[in-house]
């Protein structure tokens, strides 16, 4: 159907055809309805059943049905009986104009229907009676005026000849006048006694030229007065006013004036409408003054002109005439009028040039007056093209777009060009139907999600959001997920519309992943547009710091050795751990918690140093046991501990003592050789000590003979055993591997070749200083 309307509009719109000829057709006023008029589709050479093909319509001013077309057989019959004197009044020829409307393709075809006048109405005197005063010294031949007979039919039925009952007395004369109407006359024949016949009744007869005639009676009643030998005169035999049709009621026309030279009751003049029709014309004269005026509204449109005959009788009964001639002057008392023929009410987006009405105007006020211009708002996308006579199609300018504006109110303003102009306006409702132009848009091109790990399975997540401008089944959308490649299965893990958590996420295992969504619509066909959702994983403290180093279970294996000598600051070990976590939650912070000396050793916070708090000292335990606390700063915190063991020695390191826990094993079992190994050290120190003051001595005197001394196993050894380079556990010159045995009844060094030689540099004094004020500033906890 809405293809069907296209392809009419357009044809309408590009093939409008109008008939050069005009159809004329006559039939008589009062015939029957249903009476066959013509048969249209003969008359234009057309087919059976081309009319109703074509959709054939008869249009008529005002949308006034007064006849009916049958398209399948094309005859044109009337629906209902016509009055020509209703329909068209006095005017002749009675015409009535229609339009013959083929809208596939478009034509257009002006017709005509007159009605022809019939004999249906009889001559009808206005006044029944009437009285004429005739002095009797009127001369033989004397002319008297009768009033006129009324007959609305026209032409040959209307009246045309008058005559009068026999009598030896008068005669009557038929004269015609000068709109074609006729009026009878009453002439003399023989002088008039007073005396002998005061008074004469006449019988006057009205005849039409109808077949039959048709006829109207008056009865006229003379009477014979004494003389009067001077009758009235008008001062101009014709008055020519205009009278604007808006005059209102009791204004003035015309003022009339007719002279009598007699005297006294016989010189006073009376004026008086002659015809007697008053109730036919909207006009009263005053008898006194002869002053005219109206006693009804005009109207140009109905009646655009008067003859009016005012007669002035003086008291003996002689009177004159005179014609007033009233023309009805135009004003612009009627608006526009407009017709709608065809009319649609919704039309497709997109769609150029499409024909929205079809409509014609009109103005029954005449020149100006009846000059029309028709508009519409100029901010609408809508255009008036006019056809053919007053005729206008409403169109569309270009095509028209549902989301931008839906719906349009158009006003079709007609306006005539008369002073004060006139307007009509008319209202139209235009939808616009949607057409699957739009595809569906997302908020946001790209989505980010945010989600903790360990989340619960079915964990609302987001939501993704597409909204479509169109209309109905084509703004409905539906999504579907696009995973990307070499990616995880997306419909596992997700599902689309409000995002959904299908199963636990872990932040270790997959820290994100992107998918595509689609949305598209229901129309035909469908419509579709995409977007990127990238889910971001946030990490939750579910890890606990785990330590590389020192192992758990080599560290007691594995001792630290520090020499004695080591100043604050001296660097024992460093705690290395790592946490799976990420961000804040793998932020790592090292604590002392136990040691078996409190304030001997302390370790860096953040970087899991362990160094030195003082100077050690000879009271100091050679063994200790350090538990250092590794935590994280995830919500809640998680943490890990390690044992350290250290060993203090005296400039040498002991990888083979034993074990705190072998020695006293040891000692439980030999109970006996433990003083045998104090008084075994204790020979050892005191030779000890001996030798070194003698190797002192000796190499004093050496380096003063020979000017300085070469270095060597008996040079000068080192002064107290001090790290000054931080860069291990001992840095003296040699570092020797030492066992102390202590079997019962020995005591023995056993030196062993060294492991690594190291020279460092010779440091001034203050360059040792500066070195331990860094070490020293380092924070322990």
């Amino acid at each position: 159907m809405l293809s069907e309307q296209v392809v009419f509009l357009v044809v309408l719109l590009l093939l409008w055809e109008v008939g050069a000829d005009v159809l004329r057709y006559s039939i008589p006023e009062e015939t029957e309805s249903g009476h066959f008029v013509a048969n249209l589709a003969e008359d234009l050479g057309l087919g059976v059943g081309e009319l109703a093909a074509r959709g054939a319509r008869i249009h008529y001013k005002g949308n006034k049905q007064l006849l009916q077309l049958t398209r399948e057989t094309g005859d044109l019959l009337l629906r209902e009986k016509l009055d020509r004197e209703v329909l068209c009044g006095t005017t002749e020829p009675c015409i009535l104009h229609f339009q013959l409307l083929l809208e596939n393709p478009v034509q257009f075809l002006q017709a005509e229907l007159q009605l022809t006048d019939v004999n249906d109405h009889s001559p009808e005197f206005l006044e029944r009676q009437m009285l004429l005063k005739i002095p009797e010294s009127a001369q033989p031949g004397s002319v008297f005026p009768l009033k006129t007979a009324q007959d609305l039919d026209t032409g040959s039925n209307t009246v045309q000849n008058y005559t009068i009952s026999p009598n030896s007395t008068f005669h009557v004369v038929t004269q015609n006048r000068g709109d074609g109407r006729k009026h009878p006359e009453l002439v003399l024949d023989k002088a008039l006694d007073r005396e002998e016949q005061p008074e004469v009744v006449l019988v006057l007869t009205a005849l039409d030229g109808g077949v039959p005639p048709r006829s109207g009676t008056a009865t006229v009643r003379v009477e014979v007065v004494d003389i009067n030998d001077n009758a009235p005169e008008f001062l101009q035999t014709v008055y020519a006013v205009q009278v604007p049709e808006d005059s209102p009621v009791s204004s003035s026309v015309v003022k009339v004036s007719a002279r009598d030279s007699d005297a006294g009751a016989y010189g006073r003049v009376a004026y008086a409408l002659f015809q007697g029709d008053e109730g036919a014309q909207p006009f009263v004269i005053d008898e006194v003054t002869g002053e005219i005026r109206l006693k009804g509204a005009l109207d140009f449109e109905t009646t655009r002109g008067y003859s009016v005959e005012i007669i002035a009788t003086d008291g003996g009964g002689l009177s004159g005439k005179c014609t007033v001639a009233v023309e009805v002057l135009d004003v612009n008392d009627n608006a526009p009028e407009l017709t709608m023929a065809t009319m649609t009410s919704a039309i497709p987006e997109n769609s150029p040039e499409t024909m929205v009405a079809v409509f014609s105007i009109s103005d029954p006020d005449s020149g100006d007056n009846g000059k029309m211009v028709c508009s519409i708002q100029n901010d609408l996308p809508f255009l008036l093209k006019p056809t053919f006579k007053n005729f206008y199609t409403l169109v569309t300018d270009g095509a028209l777009d549902r989301e931008t504006r839906a719906e349009y109110n158009i006003t079709i303003t007609v306006s005539d060009l008369g002073t004060p102009r006139l307007t009509t306006r008319h209202h139209v409702a235009v939808q616009v139907s949607d057409v699957n132009d739009n595809a569906p848009a997302f908020s946001q091109a790209a989505y980010t999600l945010l989600v903790r790990e360990n989340n619960s399975p079915g964990l609302l997540i987001g939501s993704v959001s597409a909204s479509d401008r169109d209309a109905g089944a084509n703004a409905q959308v539906t999504y579907s997920l696009l995973p990307p490649p070499q990616q995880p299965d997306v419909a596992a893990l997700v599902s689309v519309g409000q995002l959904y958590a299908l199963r636990a996420l872990d932040y270790e295992a997959l820290r994100a992943f992107e998918f595509g969504v689609r949305a598209a619509d229901r129309g035909s066909p469908a419509l579709s547009s995409e977007a990127r959702v990238r889910v971001q994983l946030l990490d939750a403290n579910d890890h606990a710091p785990a330590v590389l180093y020192p192992p758990a279970n080599g560290s007691a294996a594995c001792p630290e050795l520090v020499p004695r000598a080591a100043d604050a600051g001296y660097l024992v070990t460093k705690v290395v751990a790592v946490d799976g976590d990420a961000g804040q939650n793998a932020w790592l912070s090292f604590e002392l918690l136990k040691a078996t000396e409190p304030g001997l050793f302390g370790v860096w916070a953040h970087s899991g140093e362990v160094r030195t708090a003082r100077p050690l000292s000879e009271r100091d335990a050679p063994r200790q046991r350090l538990l250092v606390l590794v935590r994280d700063h995830g919500e809640p915190p998680l943490s890990a501990s390690v044992t350290l063991h250290v060993l203090l020695v005296d400039g040498f390191s002991q990888p083979y003592l034993a074990l705190p826990e072998a020695a006293a094993a040891a000692e439980a079992a030999r109970p006996d050789s433990l003083t045998v190994q104090l008084v075994v050290a204790l020979a050892a120190v005191s030779s000890l000590l001996v030798l070194s003051v003698l190797a002192l001595v000796a190499a004093r005197l050496c380096g003063a003979s020979a000017g300085g001394g070469a270095g060597g196993v008996g040079g000068r050894f080192p002064g107290p055993l001090l790290d000054v380079s931080g860069g291990g556990t001992l840095s003296h010159s040699y570092q020797y591997e030492v066992r102390l045995t202590g079997d019962a009844g020995t005591g023995e060094f056993k030196f062993m070749k060294p492991i690594s030689p190291n020279f460092p540099p010779q440091l001034s004094g203050s360059d040792v200083e500066e070195r331990l004020s860094i070490r020293n500033s380092f924070p322990f906890s």
